[in-house]
């Protein structure tokens, strides 16, 4: 993005896009009047007419507009041009839209054409010519975007207090920082203004303001979402990510802006994950640097993962805490200095003073330092991987404890760097990670927790991500508004295979289901099919199988996995398939069509009819005697 200039223009820019610089402090901020903007919530509305979008809109702009000198935003929408967007979505079929009418924010190192990207940064500010290709994907699929949101300047802190346009305070108590550098995206969520929105997260970025701000931050893994048109912090290490009210939120924005951009360098096709989450590794011994309450918590939420059916294992983190230590005590940082290198270069003044020393200890360090630590790195993600052969996830504190904001200022580079104690290893290591709320500490501040996972192990940090929630049960943000109850989940778009429903010995911990994760296939979800099928028992097959059949009545929903196939691999699949099944095409439950396993008539004759048991690990379970097969 090209370097804007100061002064007069920067001045005119401001006044066209009300950019508004606000005072160091901030009052209290009320929880939106808005109804619960939660996604399910929001369809249901717009199915039954209730709602449209230019209400939606209008509501919006009036909730935001009724907060003052409100530091989470840098940039709205002009109103004339949100009108317009929910006027056009109006004129389009909600059916072929699945965030329909969604209200959303970016943070602003995240380019929107024809508005300012400032990474808070006025001197830098410059208006962008195109999208990011992830909000790209968002807004084609018809969510509406309200503004663009404040952040620690450059993406430089978990604090949320580095920033121009004024310190975002903590959702719940204002005296209290509300974390960064994606503070004003989780600040907006939280407070009911959007249904969600994007961050980035280099550091903790889309995980440390989600603890603070009592919301769902999702990091996913390097690559899965294209950063495109993002404002690079450290590029080879960061995400878009995701804030929600629900994980099932997340995930329904995650399977909209996720998939390969052959246009990023540093985008990657998704790979095969391992579910579901069954053992935990927690710290071996957990720091949370004098806080007892914070303490107390977690242990309380030990508790809760067993409670969810988790085993729990401590774990040695010293590996991990010293592969954290490379990020801002190793020559990573130099990625920040050449990330703007020519700006700060020549106008090290605009910078915020915090922001300038980080990025100017870049010079203490050599080419020589960077490939040393990388040698380094590469050894500490070797423990890493031997550590997920023990356990499934890991469980930490978003943040070891909290601080108000007078504290950061009077100490910002220290209290920082504890704040990044269970976040800065992770992209690094590359993993990905889930914060979900948890619970409330007894002086009314949120406290949350971290699932981490190898790459690619969204789908499982999601689903027990989302038992989590429901367990906790804790209001939604900082608003009074309950959880909604759970709703069957979109899986992630498979635009670089294809999707298969399997329904007996190739579900996940079953004989064949080598055959599809050694293609590098990805389980996407557990549905059912459509009420209009009939499962059978096949005779004489090794190991044992089940026959689905199509049938014209008196049929029943049929449990069944959904997984994706890399397009390249999925002839040689076929190929395997032996008769007398074959690959066809089955209907799930929600009315979409996916390829998947079906059986020739002629080998049911006289086979058992197994329908009454709803699937194949239902029949299974009910054998008394492997005779019955």
């Amino acid at each position: 993005m090209a370097v804007g200039t100061a002064g007069t223009r920067l001045a005119e820019r401001m006044l066209v896009y009300k950019i508004a610089f606000s005072s160091p402090t901030h009052a209290v901020l009320p929880s939106s009047t808005l109804p619960a903007l939660a996604l399910p919530l929001l369809r249901e509305r717009y199915a039954s007419g209730s709602l449209s979008p230019s209400r939606m809109a209008m509501q919006v702009a009036a909730a935001c507009d009724a907060v003052k000198d409100d530091t989470a935003w840098i940039t709205r929408v002009p109103p004339e041009d949100l009108m317009k967007a929910a006027r056009d979505l109006e004129a389009r079929d909600p059916a072929t839209l699945p965030l329909y009418g969604l209200p959303f924010a970016v943070k602003d190192n995240i380019d929107i054409a024809g508005l300012p990207t400032t990474a808070a940064c006025p001197e830098f500010a410059s208006v962008a010519a195109s999208t990011a290709a992830a909000v790209t994907r968002l807004l084609d699929a018809g969510a509406l975007l309200i503004g663009k949101t404040n952040l620690d300047q450059f993406a430089t802190g978990l604090v949320g207090t580095r920033s121009p346009y004024g310190a975002v305070p903590n959702s719940f108590r204002p005296e209290f920082i509300g974390g960064g550098s994606s503070s004003g995206s989780a600040s907006v969520v939280a407070r009911g203004l959007a249904s969600f929105a994007l961050g980035t997260d280099t550091a903790g970025s889309g995980r440390v303001p989600a603890g603070l701000n009592n919301v769902v931050g999702l990091k996913p893994t390097r690559g899965l979402v294209s950063i495109r048109g993002v404002l690079p912090a450290c590029r080879s290490l960061d995400c878009v990510s995701i804030f929600a009210l629900t994980v099932d939120d997340a995930r329904d924005v995650l399977a909209t802006i996720a998939g390969f951009d052959a246009t990023d360098p540093f985008s990657r096709r998704r790979a095969a994950c391992r579910e579901p989450i069954v053992r935990v590794g927690i710290p071996a011994t957990p720091e949370f640097f004098g806080d007892a309450e914070q303490a107390a918590q977690f242990a309380a939420a030990i508790e809760r993962a067993r409670a969810l059916g988790c085993a729990v294992e401590p774990i040695d983190f010293t590996p991990l805490h010293e592969a954290a230590a490379l990020l801002y005590d190793g020559p990573w940082v130099a990625e920040r200095h050449a990330a703007i290198r020519s700006f700060f270069d020549t106008r090290p003044d605009a910078l915020d003073p915090t922001v300038r020393a980080v990025i100017g200890s870049a010079r203490a360090y050599s080419a020589t330092d960077a490939f040393a630590a990388g040698y380094r790195l590469m050894e500490l993600k070797r423990s890493s991987d031997e550590l997920f052969e023990r356990v499934d996830a890991l469980l930490v504190p978003t943040v070891p404890t909290l601080y108000t904001i007078d504290a950061v200022r009077a100490d910002p580079l220290r209290l920082n760097s504890r704040l990044g104690t269970y976040t800065n290893f992770v992209n690094l290591l590359d993993l990905a990670a889930l914060a979900v709320p948890n619970s409330m500490r007894a002086d009314g501040l949120p406290f949350g927790v971290t699932l981490i996972g190898p790459a690619w192990s969204e789908p499982a940090l999601l689903n027990l991500g989302a038992r989590w929630q429901r367990h906790a049960a804790l209001p939604l943000g900082a608003t009074a508004h309950p959880l909604p109850p759970p709703t069957e989940h979109r899986a992630p778009a498979a635009e670089h295979g294809i999707r298969i429903a399997v329904v007996g010995a190739h579900l996940t911990g079953m004989p064949l289901n080598g055959q599809l994760t050694e293609r590098g296939a990805t389980r996407l979800h557990e549905t059912t099919t459509t009420p209009a099928y009939r499962l059978f028992a096949l005779s004489s097959t090794a190991p044992p199988k089940p026959g689905l059949r199509r049938v014209a009545r008196d049929g029943v929903p049929i449990a069944v996995e959904v997984w994706d196939m890399p397009l390249e691999n999925f002839g040689g699949f076929v190929a395997e398939v032996p008769p007398p099944l074959a690959i066809g095409s089955v209907e799930l439950a929600d009315g979409s069509w996916v390829k998947g396993f079906v059986c020739e008539p002629c080998a049911l004759d006289g086979a058992r009819d197994i329908s009454s048991f709803g699937g194949w690990r239902n029949f299974l379970r009910g054998c008394a005697r492997p005779s019955q097969l």
